[in-house]
C-alpha cells in the first residue's frame, strides 16, 4: 500500500515539474498580466492626472480674481505634468517587473548549468 502512495507521490512531482514551465508562460503570465494591469490602474487611481487636468481652468477656494484663477492654473498645470510623469514611471516599473516574471525561470535554469 504504501509503495503505490509513494509511487503516485514521484509520478505527480515529476509530473509538476515538466508541467510546471507550460504553466509558467501560459496561466501564470495571464494572471502576472493581470496583476500588472491592476497595479497600472491603481497607480492611476492615485495620480489621476486626467481628473487635474479636467479641472485645470477651475479656480482653487472658489477665488474668480485673475491672481487666483492664474494660480490655480499653474498648479494644476504642473500638477498634472508630475503626476503624469510619476504615472508613466510607475508603468515603466511594473512593466519592467512584468518582464522579470518572464525571465526568472530562464536565468535559474541558466544559473543551474553554471554551477
Amino acid at each position: 500500500m504504501w509503495i503505490l502512495v509513494l509511487q503516485r507521490m514521484f509520478l505527480e512531482f515529476f509530473l509538476d515539474l515538466l508541467y510546471f514551465p507550460l504553466w509558467w508562460y501560459t496561466g501564470g503570465a495571464k494572471r502576472a498580466a493581470l496583476f500588472c494591469f491592476r497595479l497600472i490602474q491603481d497607480g492611476n487611481a492615485q495620480f489621476v492626472p486626467f481628473l487635474w487636468m479636467k479641472n485645470i481652468f477651475v479656480p482653487m477656494y472658489g477665488q474668480r480674481d485673475i491672481q487666483g484663477v492664474l494660480m490655480s492654473v499653474f498648479v494644476r498645470f504642473w500638477n498634472v505634468i508630475f503626476r503624469s510623469i510619476f504615472l508613466l514611471l510607475w508603468t515603466f516599473v511594473v512593466l519592467f517587473l512584468f518582464l522579470v516574471y518572464l525571465a526568472l525561470p530562464i536565468f535559474v535554469v541558466y544559473m543551474l548549468l553554471l554551477v
